[in-house]
């Protein structure tokens, strides 16, 4: 079977198990807005998270993963699976021990990453910035589970498996739903004649949630790594070649992870200086725009990667720029259409999800819109981002990230007071946007030819404005108010239908991506 029908199956697989994880983050955010609501409480909760996401996005759920699969791949493909599981093992203790010194220090530091003007919450009272430091240091924790999951996920990814992996964020969904509704409430659910036991943790049951969910996200992996032969060693290796490969890499995808980290700190630290609920407006609205953007850019460009970097070590230049120019028509071909058609209509789904008030869900809806504008922008990136990866050309991705944070900054810092929380997250999508097609302007560049889209933004824009039209106008009806919830996802699913239809072909690009 050709090397294209398999990044189909395995993209397909990706979106599967993405679209389940994204279904019961889906569920836990509902369960976690019904319960504290846009409350001081969740919104330390949410905050919390900064620093110890950064920690771990920074070495291995990130910027070390990212460097690390092109270089594994290759060790594995020239050297054989012994010498790729002895240098996974050497960056795994190296990333262990970095990620548990810094995570010490932040811990001791707490106190002004948190107070501080330029820190993650300089507008939230003395009690609920306390009440974030604690939550921090215990989020340290979880933080040190996925420093090695983070890793383990490369490690197998560059053995081309995939299912373990896109397992993993489920089952840290579910410790979080274990912490949402038997660790925090007093009163467990009732599930039917079930009775739920309810440990009554209040918001700390949540982040005891976490680190639960983070062991069963590295435990589901284990069976892989038994799998492939994996055998552990105790080692750093710093001097050995492959290493310091990993290691040159890293440091601009270093460079480049800390820019996306520092936006959502200074998205945050703007958000703070709102009214109560705003950062959890801005978490939930920012998770309700991943779902498309994971099951379409993140699920093809995690696909894409390996097989770009085997492209771009044989230097076959032609497959690899023909394999980057589908999966650009195909995310543009979906996600305009999904942003038009989404945007439109979502707020009765809102609303019968969240139970939040009037007031609340219109916040939350204009904030998802914000963010929504840069979902094409956002999903060619990841596909842009893993080419430079691919071709061992990280200072790109880099400089672009750079440019993206000014932006957000400039922007939002213009936006936040007139918009609110919903001119954050169009700056978000601006600035993300700005970055996914300079990215593809300075790929084509390097390619036997540039990135075209030919009519397919076109057609997409205009299925979008058709299907638009056709949820908005399904939503109007006199009966659709008696049941706001059937009905609107009924008006979605006929918008998205007619959305399609003007990029039909690139749908069916999909089959054979």
């Amino acid at each position: 079977m050709s090397r294209i029908s398999r990044l189909t199956r395995v993209s397909l697989l990706l979106a599967v198990f993405f679209a389940l994880d994204k279904g019961v983050g889906f569920l836990r955010s509902i369960l976690l807005a019904r319960q504290f609501g846009f409350s001081h409480e969740y919104d330390a909760f949410n905050v919390a998270n900064n620093i110890p996401d950064m920690l771990f996005a920074l070495i291995s759920g990130g910027a070390l993963a990212m460097a690390f699969i092109p270089v594994l791949s290759e060790v594995l493909t020239l050297q054989g699976r012994a010498r790729a599981w002895d240098l996974f093992s050497k960056i795994a203790n190296l990333a262990f021990i970095v990620t548990g010194a810094f995570a010490i220090l932040i811990a001791l530091v707490a106190d002004p990453l948190v107070h501080s003007q330029f820190g993650v919450a300089p507008g939230f009272s003395a009690d609920q910035q306390d009440l974030v430091i604690r939550l921090m240091r215990l989020d340290l924790i979880a933080t040190m589970i996925f420093a090695i999951s983070g890793l383990v996920i490369a490690g197998l990814q560059a053995n081309q498996h995939f299912l373990l992996p896109a397992m993993a964020p489920l089952l840290y969904n579910l410790g979080q739903i274990f912490g949402a509704v038997v660790l925090a409430p007093a009163v467990g659910y009732k599930l039917g004649p079930v009775q739920l036991p309810g440990f009554g943790l209040g918001i700390y049951g949540l982040v005891y949630g976490t680190i639960l969910g983070a062991a069963l996200h590295l435990g589901i992996q284990i069976p892989g790594l038994v799998r492939y032969g994996f055998r552990w060693i105790p080692a750093l290796g710093l001097r050995t070649a492959e290493v310091q490969r990993v290691l040159r890499l890293m440091a601009p995808r270093l460079g480049t992870m800390a820019m996306i980290q520092l936006t959502f700190l200074a998205r945050d630290n703007f958000a703070s200086r709102l009214g109560e609920g705003s950062i959890s407006a801005l978490t939930l609205g920012y998770m309700l725009n991943q779902v498309p953007e994971t099951l379409i850019g993140t699920a093809i460009g995690t696909a894409l990667l390996p097989t770009l970097a085997e492209l771009a070590a044989g230097e076959n230049r032609a497959e690899f720029t023909e394999t980057v120019q589908r999966a650009a028509r195909v995310i543009v071909a979906l996600c305009l259409p999904i942003m038009l058609v989404v945007g439109v209509g979502f707020r009765p789904v809102l609303a019968a999800a969240f139970h939040l008030g009037a007031a609340q869900t219109d916040t939350l809806l204009w904030t998802l819109r914000g963010f929504l504008v840069g979902l094409a922008g956002e999903a060619l990136m990841e596909v842009a981002a893993r080419s430079f990866y691919a071709r061992q050309q990280p200072l790109i991705p880099l400089l672009t990230s750079a440019l993206n944070l000014l932006t957000f900054v400039v922007l939002a810092a213009l936006l936040y007071s007139p918009l609110g929380v919903a001119g954050i997250s169009l700056a978000v999508a601006l600035g993300v946007t700005m970055q996914g097609v300079v990215q593809l302007i300075l790929l084509g560049r390097r390619m036997t030819q540039p990135v075209r889209l030919g009519s397919t933004f076109w057609r997409a824009l205009a299925g979008g404005i058709l299907g638009g039209a056709v949820t908005g106008g399904l939503g109007l009806l006199p009966f659709a108010a008696r049941l706001p919830l059937p009905y609107g996802l009924f008006a979605l699913a006929m918008g998205g239908a007619v959305a399609l239809l003007p990029v039909w072909k690139e749908v069916r690009t999909v089959l054979k991506l």
